[in-house]
């Protein structure tokens, strides 16, 4: 629910305010120890990564990037930065549809599946180190239940 001009804000109590700062801080932490590490260990930042994970779990390891940009936690002028930088290293590919001279696809080269599989190993290490060795198993999965609504939340303002 979005509030008016005329609307009182509910404002947020101390526990809120504490939790919400908290989330924030805890998010972009976590997500700065891992895009360090992948950086460190393999010259690919987060969200590089990320691109090649859903082009290889893609058929045929292609995907149109409109697609691709609905799928990842960036905006897509950023996911075009990103693939810019993954394509002069020659690990995708991009090229017009067929179906729709539109649209464009973003395709895994072998080089890139190469790189995949190269990094996921550090990639899953640094995860479990700063994220899954620190919480209980039954925090993991209320964490992804938690999660999980925003998710659906957002995809069902979209589609309103």
């Amino acid at each position: 629910m979005k509030t008016t001009a005329c609307d009182e804000p509910r404002w947020l109590d101390d526990d809120e305010q504490m939790s919400w700062r908290a989330f924030l801080r805890g998010t972009a932490t976590l997500l700065d120890l891992i895009n360090k590490d992948m950086e460190d260990d393999n010259g690919l930042a987060l969200n590089e990564y990320e691109v090649l994970v859903h082009l290889s779990e893609a058929e045929g390891h292609v995907l149109r990037m409109s697609h691709l940009a609905e799928n990842l936690v960036h905006s897509r002028s950023r996911l075009t930065h990103t693939v810019r930088r993954l394509e002069s290293e020659g690990y995708v590919e991009r090229f017009r549809c067929a179906d729709d001279r539109r649209g464009i696809n973003c395709k895994l080269t072998k080089a890139g599946f190469k790189k995949l599989q190269k990094s996921a190993p550090s990639h899953v290490e640094s995860v479990r180190r700063h994220f899954i060795d620190l919480i209980s198993k039954e925090e993991l999965v209320e964490l992804g239940r938690i999660n999980s609504k925003f998710i659906v939340e957002h995809k069902e303002t979209e589609e309103d």
